[in-house]
């Protein structure tokens, strides 16, 4: 069993982790800003985990607004070596009910004004592979703990990803529907690209809290339904991932653990300090520097 530290990233309702043990918050600074909050150390079940809460405490940041490179940046430098993205969806299909638990295996991006890459304007060109963009072994175990905790588990779909802040129109609705996609929401995305190239195993844990407005004779989607389901939520997002550390693979055996190995374009010898600089720990293993993941 690996005792591999799993980052927790919180979506909305979920700006903190109940029933930690010996937690410490971490002031943690990136070369790409400030994360959306300070990250909580602790240890659950007698694993070190850490924590961070998405949007901040009290809810402060709107989607488009997260700082997602830092985000991720912050909990690679912090130690973590695989994440677990929990995040509020709404349903685009009649069998996934508010309360349900759908376990994505893939994404459609349809946001617009996001930083999706940590390489950009460095000189160093990469393109790490995104065709499973979850970690199959993280899924598996997310699923089983979400099932050890009693949920009603959807073990795949497809996570469409909307700018926001504002839902969807229902002719939008409507046709996501016919793209056969299966969940909406407004985060994952690009979150999940960024772990990829951060090397760090990623699963998305989404739980359901609204039809969307696809329904035609039913109340469109709105704040007051979404946080009453909420509430709902986080306590059984809270026992998944109590029992998920108990279940956590080796993020070693994950592909994504070299993906940036494999992607990385520019030779070694074309990086220069400022770039090293700013990619700081993403570069470490790759270019051979001493990395505590080592």
């Amino acid at each position: 069993m690996s005792e591999a530290c799993l980052g927790v990233i919180g979506g909305s309702g979920l700006y903190s982790a109940p029933g930690l043990e010996n937690a410490r918050e971490l002031d943690v600074s990136t070369p790409f800003g400030a994360p959306s909050d300070q990250l909580v150390e602790a240890s659950l079940a007698g694993r070190r985990m850490l924590f961070l809460p998405r949007h901040g405490r009290g809810h402060r940041l709107a989607a488009h607004e997260v700082n997602y490179r830092a985000n991720i940046y912050a909990l690679k430098a912090a130690g973590a070596e695989q994440v677990v993205s929990i995040s509020a969806v709404g349903s685009l299909r009649e069998e996934l009910r508010p309360g349900d638990v759908v376990v994505v295996d893939q994404y459609v991006d349809l946001t617009r004004q996001r930083a999706n890459t940590f390489f950009e304007a460095v000189g160093v060109v990469a393109h790490v592979s995104l065709a499973e963009p979850t970690d199959a072994a993280l899924r598996l175990a997310l699923i089983g703990a979400a099932k050890e905790a009693g949920a009603n588990v959807h073990e795949r779909g497809v996570y469409l990803c909307i700018e926001g802040p504002q839902f969807s129109t229902r002719a939008e609705s409507q046709l996501y529907r016919r793209w056969e996609l299966d969940v909406i929401g407004m985060t994952n995305l690009p979150e999940a690209r960024l772990a990829r190239e951060a090397e760090l195993p990623y699963a998305s844990l989404c739980l359901v809290t609204d039809f969307d407005c696809w329904r035609a004779n039913e109340k469109p989607v709105e704040v007051s339904l979404v946080i009453q389901q909420l509430r709902r939520n986080a306590a059984l997002a809270s026992q998944i991932v109590r029992h998920l550390v108990n279940r956590l693979p080796d993020p070693r055996a994950s592909p994504a653990w070299r993906a940036l190995s494999a992607g990385l374009l520019t030779p070694e010898s074309s990086i220069d300090s400022a770039a090293r600089s700013r990619l700081g720990v993403l570069l470490d293993r790759v270019l051979g520097e001493s990395s505590s993941r080592d």
